[in-house]
């Protein structure tokens, strides 16, 4: 999220705060500074926790926190040990979870996307998440494009090809959500889906799956043999 220096928590709607969007609409949401604040909890004396986590956004790269040197990270202003041990605690967390680490993920069918997709699987409102991927199906980015209502979520074609246009990707695969627990796509998934397949014949990138998923189970369009425009 970007914001002015020197604002802090308590000059966002409660509602707008780091922690509170995380609990609401799940962790995928959040931007890698907030991210940061969340884990961080507090400010320190001279420096609020938002600064603070601006600042190791921009000093060092967080997808290679595990590879970071404590050094670096006590260079930042407003660290300190305790701060540097919570965020080399969560990178090695992080590592364990995906024992791959710097390793791109590779999709090779639905099961992969479920995987991928544990965050929103439970979530109370349709969550759209788009997968941009090279050549070798390797995703590139992650990305929510949109979060939708109890039972709908609106996407437009713009929102979900304007990141693969700018990262060059491949190819795409989407996700979403169904908060009902049913993942058979519904009319309105049909209609999207075909909409965004005649934009992605467009521009030649190509969707290759669209998939539903639930807490306990998912639904692919490319196994349904739903992807014909």
């Amino acid at each position: 999220m970007d914001r002015e220096r020197g604002v802090t928590i308590h000059d966002i709607e409660e509602a707008e705060r780091p922690r509170e969007r995380l609990l609401e609409l799940g962790p995928g949401v959040l931007g890698d500074s907030d991210l940061v604040a969340v884990l961080f909890g507090s400010g320190s004396a001279g420096s609020g926790v938002l600064d603070t986590a601006d600042r190791v956004v921009s000093s060092v790269n967080v997808r290679r926190l595990h590879q970071v040197a404590l050094e670096d990270l006590l260079a930042i202003r407003g660290m300190g040990k305790a701060r540097a041990a919570q965020l080399l605690a969560a990178a090695e967390l992080g590592r364990r979870l995906w024992p791959d680490g710097d390793a791109q993920p590779l999709v090779r069918g639905p099961e992969n996307v479920y995987e991928l997709t544990r965050d929103i699987r439970g979530m109370n409102r349709e969550h759209f998440v788009g997968f941009y991927l090279n050549s070798r199906n390797q995703v590139l980015r992650r990305e929510i494009i949109s979060i939708g209502s109890l039972n709908a979520s609106i996407v437009h074609p713009r929102e979900v090809f304007l990141p693969a246009v700018a990262m060059s990707a491949a190819s795409i695969i989407l996700a979403h959500n169904h908060p009902s627990g049913d993942p058979t796509p519904s009319e309105e998934d049909l209609a999207i889906t075909r909409r965004l397949l005649d934009a992605g014949r467009i521009l030649g990138i190509e969707l290759l799956d669209h998939v539903v998923v639930a807490r306990d189970a998912y639904a692919s369009f490319k196994e349904r043999r739903l992807l014909r425009g």
